[in-house]
């Protein structure tokens, strides 16, 4: 049980950090957020300290259009 306990407390300190390096980017002063943006933050957040080594994951998304 103890082991399950690290982990959990190992992934909350993994998405802190990735948090963290999104708010250092600027990612949450936007105003109007889109499916790229949100994107965006998401895989920062969930990229964790790999923000800090390189890593700058971004997300391109088109939604589909509905039909007329």
């Amino acid at each position: 049980m103890r082991g399950t306990s690290i982990f959990g407390v190992l992934v909350v300190i993994w998405l802190v950090i990735g948090a963290v390096a999104a708010g250092q980017r600027g990612y949450y002063d936007s105003g109007e957020a889109n499916c790229a943006e949100v994107g965006t933050i998401l895989v920062t957040i969930a990229a964790g300290p790999l923000n800090y080594v390189g890593a700058n994951p971004q997300v391109d998304c088109e939604l589909p259009e509905p039909s007329q």
